[in-house]
C-alpha cells in the first residue's frame, strides 16, 4: 500500500468535512496507513509519538473517534481486551480465539447467510465487523484432542 497517497485520501477527507487537518491527525493517519494489523488506541498513541512527540493518548482518542465519524477507521472489539482499530475496507470481520487469544479477518462474505436470516426472520440488520466471533481455533482444536 501506498502511504502517501493513504494518508492524502484521510487529509483530503478531513478537509473535504471542514475539519482542521492537524500534526497529530497526519500522524495517527500515518500509524494507521503503515499497519494492516489492527492496533489498539494505546498502541496507536505509542507509534505516534516516533512521528510526532507530546501528543497525549487522549487526543489519540478524540483523533479515532472523528476518523470513525467520517467513515475513515472503524473499531472492533476482539473479546475481553481492548478494541482494536483499522483503515476502512477489505470487507472483513474477526474471529477470536478463546484459548490462545488469536484474532483472525474472514470475509464478510461468511456471514451473509446469517445477514439474510437475521434480517428476514427477526427485521435485524448485523454489522459483523464490530465485534469479533468467539470461538476455538485450529490449532488449539487440535492441541486437545
Amino acid at each position: 500500500m501506498d502511504v502517501s497517497v493513504t494518508v492524502d485520501h484521510i487529509v483530503s477527507v478531513v478537509r473535504a468535512h471542514g475539519k482542521r487537518v492537524t500534526q497529530p491527525k497526519r500522524a495517527v493517519a500515518q500509524v494507521l496507513s503503515e499497519n494492516s494489523s489492527h492496533l489498539t488506541a494505546e498502541e496507536i498513541s505509542l507509534r505516534v509519538d516516533t512521528h510526532l512527540e507530546d501528543v497525549s493518548p487522549s487526543t489519540v482518542y478524540r483523533i479515532l473517534e472523528e476518523f470513525e465519524e467520517l467513515g475513515l477507521c472503524e473499531h472492533t472489539h476482539t473479546g475481553h481486551g481492548a478494541a482494536v482499530y483499522h483503515l476502512v475496507g477489505g470487507g472483513h470481520a474477526h474471529v477470536t480465539c478463546n484459548v490462545c487469544g488469536g484474532t483472525w479477518q474472514v470475509p464478510t462474505e461468511f456471514f451473509e447467510d446469517l445477514t439474510t436470516t437475521l434480517r428476514e426472520r427477526l427485521g435485524f440488520e448485523l454489522h459483523p465487523h464490530h465485534v469479533a466471533l468467539a470461538g476455538t481455533c485450529a490449532a488449539c482444536l487440535a492441541q486437545n484432542s
